[in-house]
């Protein structure tokens, strides 16, 4: 399959009053024409600041690349000027932002946010791109889209106003779109169907997706594959069966034993210990060593490597090492597993497939 991303060796700092903090460090990954990478983590590991690298919308300064590229499409936007950025952002990588309320624009209607991107980029009249828009409204579900588009972002809801930033991302056909937690302040029944709407566009259009977001109970149901980040690394990726049939790091483990079990309401939730590291002083080995149950001697003195797992899965944990003791996944993750497997089995057919 294509790779219509590429990010190799990312690293990315921004240079504050108290020091360089390392926000991005040392990341892979690739992204494939029409598949859905969903990269998780809990805040500030890393993940927003990676996709929006992406996009370099990170401000510079304080913000700094200090290595690593960004190939799109085999260009690497990492040293392309702001100028080059433009005809790039919005036309060839939309993104869907966490709270659309912040991200259209006010005092602007909705359809004439649409039918500005379209003109920028398309190179079309005001009336096709109007005639567009209104088609592209009606595509993402927004009833009587002829009047929508005549109206302001505060006369819409909370999952009208997500709908009207995917027509927006999705309106020059993007080959890659961003979208940076984008169910998170939508209800549970909003959120899925935001989720189906995507999928469907997704196949419609053929665009690939990064999809942001701590919840994996939704990376269950979009993603194709899935890279798990802690401290600024990714420390666990492969395909969301791998992830969620046969998880090995013990980050992944507490990722999975914090969702909710909704088949049993007695069940107590499981937090994670502790809280993320500094990254002004990245901790020695491995940084998610002082919040491991499972930490050894080792992960305090050397930072593992990636071990590969399968052709298609690796984890960054000692614990992969030959000589390492046997450790299984704790009795809450083991059920977890066990509840996605049924689910799948009810299904008839792979979680993220579609």
């Amino acid at each position: 399959m294509d790779k219509v991303l590429e990010v190799k060796d990312l690293e990315v700092s921004f240079f504050t009053h108290a020091g360089e903090v390392k926000a991005v460090r040392g990341v892979n990954f690739e992204v494939r024409k029409g598949e859905t990478l969903a990269i998780v983590g809990e805040s500030g590991s890393g993940k927003s600041v990676t996709t929006q690298s992406i996009m370099k919308l990170i401000p510079m300064p304080p913000g700094k690349f200090v290595g690593g590229s960004i190939l799109f499409e085999g260009q690497d936007l990492v040293h392309k000027s702001d100028r080059e950025m433009e005809s790039i952002r919005g036309k060839e990588i939309g993104m869907i932002f966490q709270d659309p309320m912040t991200s259209l624009n006010p005092t602007m209607k909705v359809g004439r946010q649409i039918v500005e991107g379209l003109m920028k980029h398309e190179k079309i009249s005001q009336s096709d791109a109007k005639k567009r828009a209104i088609e592209l409204l009606d595509k993402v579900g927004i009833p009587m889209p002829d009047k929508r588009a005549n109206q302001y972002p505060h006369e819409f809801s909370g999952g009208m106003r997500q709908r009207a930033m995917i027509a927006i991302a999705l309106a020059t056909k993007p080959k890659l779109l961003i979208a940076d937690e984008p169910t998170t302040a939508l209800d549970v029944t909003i959120q899925a169907q935001i989720l189906e709407l995507m999928n469907e566009l997704q196949e419609e259009f053929g665009t690939s997706i990064i999809f942001i977001t701590h919840d994996l109970g939704v990376v269950a149901n979009v993603a194709d594959r899935v890279a798990v980040m802690y401290a600024g690394q990714i420390i666990e990726t492969g395909t969301v069966d791998e992830i969620f049939y046969n998880p090995k790091h013990p980050y992944t483990w507490g990722l999975l034993s914090s969702m909710p079990d909704l088949t049993n309401e007695e069940e107590e939730l499981t937090a994670i210990p502790g809280s993320p590291p500094d990254l002004v002083n990245p901790p020695k080995g491995d940084a998610f060593a002082l919040r491991s149950a499972y930490a050894m001697k080792i992960d305090f003195e050397y930072e593992p490597p990636m071990f590969q797992v399968s052709d298609t899965h690796f984890a960054k944990t000692w614990l992969l090492h030959r000589d390492a003791p046997k450790v299984e996944p704790p009795p809450i993750v083991q059920k977890r597993i066990q509840y996605f497997r049924e689910k799948k089995q009810g299904k008839g057919e792979p979680n993220g497939s579609r």
